[in-house]
């Protein structure tokens, strides 16, 4: 089956920057959009930024000027660059994978999540 592996969560201190990567591996034909939640505590997972095959972008109000995301579509490859970082921000970070054309149906991937701390 398709599978999500994310890396590059962390710890780092207000203000300091980390660099989350997403692969999607598996028998894939195209992905329509590759994406960013996260959820904290307490709190409903929510969207933090998406990125179709075309390089359309979308982000969360809360990130939007501090994050960016991008895509490298032949290696099925999603990065986000997380920069100002805030307390507020820590959360699991989980990556998506929307309308995977494989030889099944088209349908949608998630990964295990990664772990963001902002301390100090």
């Amino acid at each position: 089956q398709v599978q999500l592996l994310e890396s590059g969560g962390g710890l780092v201190q207000p203000g300091g920057s980390l660099r989350l990567s997403c692969t999607a591996s598996g028998i894939i034909l195209s992905i329509n959009a590759m994406g960013w939640y996260r959820q904290a505590p307490g709190k409903q997972r929510e969207l933090v930024a998406t990125i179709t095959s075309g390089g359309t972008t979308n982000y969360a109000d809360s990130v939007n000027g501090r994050f960016t995301i991008s895509r490298d579509n032949a290696k099925n490859t999603v990065y986000l660059q997380m920069n100002s970082l805030k307390p507020e921000d820590a959360a699991v970070y989980y990556c998506s994978a929307k309308g995977v054309q494989t030889l099944r149906p088209v349908d949608d991937y998630w990964g295990q999540g990664t772990q963001v701390t902002v301390s100090s």
